[in-house]
């Protein structure tokens, strides 16, 4: 009989997993569908996030021209005579999105002083921006916030190199704010710049606009509006590169009516010009120009500002007659920017000079003043919570105290600021 055949190999069996059920995709999607739901169920007070800042200083160390009528209201009001340790700043910061087309922005500070009080609370920031699209181009800030005029006004004091603000633009706007409505329209580029010169510590201004332009009260912060018709402003600064290096160019300006109340003395008359005989208060022309230049430091930087106008101003000649004078002044600082070095977490040492020639509008009957100052400081970062400022002035200002001698003097300070 013929041999059968051989015998065909067995392939083992591969168990094949049963197909899925329908239902699986649709659970999936039902519960994407779910977590969008409650992504927008999310509560606006979620939101909201809470920092801030705390400012220290003592201003009594040694100083080559010790002079205790040297004095800078405007600025630091522990200078001078009884000068010493001073809470200069504590400010917290309540912000968020509260809706996809409103944000808000509280911010009080608890170390303000009014007269020969300190420790005061007062109000600071209190608006809120409304945006008319989703990428947040344009948007509409309404409420009390900083005038668009300038870079160092708008550069937060938590950033800013130089303890105080120059006296040339400050000048224009007491405590950088007033209560107004402001348009800015920023790409989102530029949003993301503002951002980085921010985050990345190149001493930014923040997000204000590459356009910016607005109405506002014109008689500084949380003071009401004597005059009806707002002060109306205008601002374009521009971030670009060549190369790894950024830079920034804008100007800007305002124009208003400032009112000016006299406060009279036993030793002298004052009057306003273009008004009646015993006048005590009148609108005076307040308008100003302004250019800045930003070297973004790296490592060196560099800011760069002058304006000049108009505003409310004693006589030179006659001090007694106050109208809208001719003023102009600016300043400038170079820095230098030295990341992680010897373990710290930053250095940036820096020297500023300023000059300002014109009235201060919220002193007393709009005085005259002359500003010359070079500030050399340096800026320790040990940690990002933590800064170490050292500084050293030397000037020649008019002083705030009648009959606002010229008074020459060197500060030395220490300030220590912790971030939260």
């Amino acid at each position: 009989m013929p041999a059968p055949p051989p015998a065909m190999p067995v392939e083992p069996t591969v168990p094949v997993a049963p197909p899925k059920p329908e239902e699986a995709p649709v659970a999936k999607k039902e519960e994407k569908k779910e977590d969008k739901k409650e992504e927008k169920k999310t509560p606006w007070y979620e939101k909201i996030n809470l920092r801030g800042y705390t400012q220290i200083r003592y201003n009594r160390l040694p100083s080559a021209w010790e002079n205790e009528d040297y004095i800078n209201r405007q600025g630091d009001r522990s200078i001078g005579k009884g000068g010493g340790f001073l809470i200069r700043r504590a400010r917290l910061v309540l912000s968020g999105d509260v809706h996809d087309h409103v944000a808000i922005y509280l911010q009080p500070d608890m170390a303000s002083s009014i007269g020969d009080q300190g420790g005061v609370a007062i109000l600071r920031d209190w608006y809120a921006d409304l945006y008319f699209d989703k990428a947040k181009e344009f948007r509409v800030r309404v409420g009390q916030s900083k005038v668009p005029f300038g870079f160092e006004n708008l550069q937060s004091s938590q950033n800013r190199l130089p303890l105080d603000r120059n006296d040339a633009l400050n000048s224009a706007v007491r405590d950088e704010r007033d209560l107004g409505a402001f348009f800015y329209w920023t790409p989102p580029k530029y949003r993301k710049l503002f951002k980085r010169f921010v985050d990345e510590n190149l001493k930014g201004s923040g997000d204000y606009g590459i356009v910016g332009f607005g109405l506002y009260n014109g008689q500084t912060a949380n003071q009401p509006s004597d005059e009806g018709t707002p002060h109306v402003i205008g601002r374009v600064s521009v971030p670009f590169n060549i190369g790894k290096q950024w830079f920034e160019i804008g100007g800007g300006g305002y124009y208003g009516k400032y009112t000016l109340t006299l406060q009279q003395r036993t030793d002298k008359t004052y009057s306003i010009e273009g008004t009646d005989p015993g006048t005590l208060s009148a609108p005076i022309t307040d308008a100003r120009a302004f250019g800045t230049i930003v070297v973004y430091p790296q490592p060196f930087g560099l800011l760069a500002e002058y304006n000049f106008g108009r505003g409310p101003m004693q006589g030179r000649s006659t001090e007694t007659l106050i109208g809208s004078r001719w003023l102009h002044g600016g300043f400038a600082t170079l820095f230098y920017k030295l990341d992680k070095v010897g373990g710290l977490h930053a250095l940036l040492p820096y020297v500023r000079g300023t000059y300002y020639n014109g009235g201060k509008k919220f002193v007393t009957n709009a005085p005259h003043y002359v500003v010359k100052e070079v500030e050399v400081g340096l800026e320790t970062q040990i940690f990002k919570a933590l800064e170490v400022v050292l500084a050293y002035q030397m000037g020649r200002r008019t002083s705030d105290s009648h009959p606002h001698n010229e008074e020459y003097g060197h500060v030395t300070r220490v300030q220590v600021q912790f971030n939260y």
